[in-house]
């Protein structure tokens, strides 16, 4: 599956180009699982678990697909080890095993895709 949305990705970064907002990319690749199919959410919760109590800190998740894929959008310069780590906080919390961190602010969108895996 994820090869799939890296595949919609690309079309959507070959449509658009870089140097867009986030949230236009995240609209766009949005429209291509959903009409793919596949189950998608958009600005998925994401509650945190603390000794027990479930409390709601604003956490969402940029597109969550068939309840198990994370995809996180970014539109930065260049991805850096905090946007890593956003992810894996996310996986953890979530209880998810694999997400895709794409950054559309790229020349060749290959180079802006990172697989990130919950072990």
């Amino acid at each position: 599956m994820s090869r799939l949305i890296i595949g919609f990705a690309i079309e959507v970064h070959k449509a658009l180009g870089p140097g867009l907002l986030e949230n236009t990319y995240k609209e766009c690749l949005f429209y291509k699982i959903t009409k793919s199919g596949l189950f998608v959410e958009k600005e998925k919760p994401l509650p945190v678990i603390f000794e027990e109590v479930k409390l709601d800190c604003g956490y969402r998740v940029d597109l969550l697909v068939e309840s198990k894929l994370i995809i996180e959008i970014k539109s930065v310069e260049t991805l850096n080890t905090i946007h890593l780590a956003q992810t894996l906080t996310y996986l953890r919390l979530g209880n998810y095993k694999l997400a895709l961190l794409i950054n559309f602010n790229e020349i060749l969108l290959k180079n802006g895709i990172r697989r990130v895996i919950n072990d």
